[in-house]
C-alpha cells in the first residue's frame, strides 16, 4: 500500500491505546508502520534493480524478527540520548520508555507493513532469502480512498473523544475504524474470489484457454476490476463490473507473453531484463526497429497497456548482429 495508508495505520495503532503503553509509543507505531519501506532506496541503483530488491529482504518474515528490534535500539538511544525525562507526565504509572514495550509496538507495526502490501497486486516475497517466489492478495488497489476515509474518520473521532479526557472512548473509535477496514477488505477479497470464478468460466465460453489470470481491483471503484488472462502465448484483456452487463468483458487486445522475435530473445539475457523479469507478473515483448539497433521494451501487463508510458517497464537496445548471429 502507499505511505499515507501505512502511516494512517501507525497513527490509528496509537489512538486505539497501544501508544499509552509507554513513552514515545506513537513515534514507534507510525515510523514501524512504514519502515519495511526502507527499500525503496534500492531506487538508487536504477528501477530494475528496485523490481528485484523490493518487497523482499525487508517485508518477509525475517523482517518481521529484524527489524522491530533494530527499531526498539533505535527508540531506546534516542530515548537516552535526547528526550530523558520528556513526556512522562502523558503516561500514569510510566517512567518513560519501556523497552519491551516498545519492541512489542515495533512488532505490531512493522507486522501491519506486509499484511497490508500482501492485498494489492504487487504482490510479497515472504520467504526471502530462502525463496523468491511471489505472491499476490488481488484484494485492495495500491492507493485507496475507502481506507484513508475510514481511519481518517476513525482518527478524527479519537482525537475529539481524547480532548474530552474520554480515553477509552477514544481507543474505541479507532478501533471501529480498524474494524471497518477489515470488513471492507474482507469484502473485496471475497470479491476476488467470486470473480476470479467468474472471469475463468468466461473465458473458456469465448474458447479461451485460461492458464494463469488476474482479477486486479482499479482505483476509487470497488465494484470494477481489470482482468488479465494467459490464453497460451498470448495475454488478453477485459473487465469485470458488479453492476454492469455483461459482467465480464473482454476487448480485442493481445500481447505475446513470450520473447519470439530474436531481438528480445537476445535481450532478456541481460542483467537489467532478468532483474525485471524476476519482478513481472505477466511479461510482454515489443519490438521495434530503430536504425541499427532492435528496441526491445518488456512491460507488466497487469500495470503496462502501453510499455512506453508505463513505469512497469524496461527498455533494451539490442544490435542487429546479435538478434540476427
Amino acid at each position: 500500500m502507499d505511505p499515507v495508508t501505512h502511516t494512517l495505520v501507525g497513527f490509528s495503532l496509537a489512538e486505539s491505546g497501544l501508544k499509552r503503553r509507554t513513552a514515545l509509543g506513537t513515534a514507534t507505531l507510525v515510523i514501524g508502520a512504514n519502515l519495511p519501506d526502507v527499500d525503496v532506496v534500492s531506487m538508487f541503483w536504477g528501477p530494475e534493480t528496485a523490481f528485484w530488491f523490493r518487497r523482499g529482504a525487508t517485508h518477509g518474515v525475517l523482517a518481521l524478527m529484524v527489524l522491530p528490534v533494530v527499531l526498539t535500539v533505535l527508540v531506546s538511544v534516542w530515548s537516552r540520548t535526547y528526550g530523558r525525562g520528556r513526556g512522562r507526565a502523558k503516561y500514569t504509572g510510566s517512567t518513560g520508555v519501556r523497552p519491551l514495550q516498545v519492541l512489542l509496538l515495533a512488532f505490531v507495526a512493522v507486522a501491519s507493513h506486509p499484511l497490508l502490501d500482501f492485498l494489492n497486486v504487487y504482490g510479497m516475497r515472504w520467504l526471502v532469502p530462502f525463496s523468491d517466489t511471489w505472491t499476490y492478495g488481488d484484494t485492495l488497489f495500491i492507493v485507496d480512498p475507502w481506507v484513508w476515509v475510514l481511519l481518517a474518520a476513525g482518527l478524527f473521532r479519537s482525537r475529539r473523544r481524547s480532548e474530552t479526557g474520554d480515553l477509552n472512548a477514544a481507543g474505541r473509535a479507532s478501533r471501529r475504524a480498524f474494524y471497518a477496514v477489515i470488513a471492507y477488505a474482507g469484502v473485496m477479497a471475497l470479491s476476488n474470489v467470486v470473480g476470479r470464478s467468474l472471469v475463468f468460466r468466461a473465458a473458456e465460453d469465448r474458447g479461451f484457454t485460461p492458464a494463469r489470470l488476474m482479477v486486479a481491483p482499479v482505483a476509487v471503484n470497488p465494484f470494477r476490476r481489470s482482468i488479465v488472462v494467459q490464453d497460451g502465448s498470448q495475454y488478453r484483456f477485459g473487465t469485470l463490473r458488479w453492476l454492469g452487463r455483461p459482467m465480464v468483458a473482454f476487448n480485442d487486445l493481445t500481447y505475446e507473453s513470450r520473447p519470439a522475435h530474436p531481438a528480445a530473445a537476445a535481450a532478456v539475457r541481460g542483467p537489467r531484463p532478468r532483474q525485471f523479469l524476476s519482478w513481472a507478473r505477466f511479461p510482454y515483448y515489443q519490438v521495434e526497429l530503430s536504425g541499427d539497433f532492435y528496441v526491445v521494451r518488456i512491460a507488466d501487463a497487469r500495470y503496462a497497456i502501453d510499455p512506453e508510458r508505463s513505469w512497469a517497464a524496461t527498455e533494451i537496445r539490442v544490435g542487429r548482429a546479435r538478434a540476427n548471429p
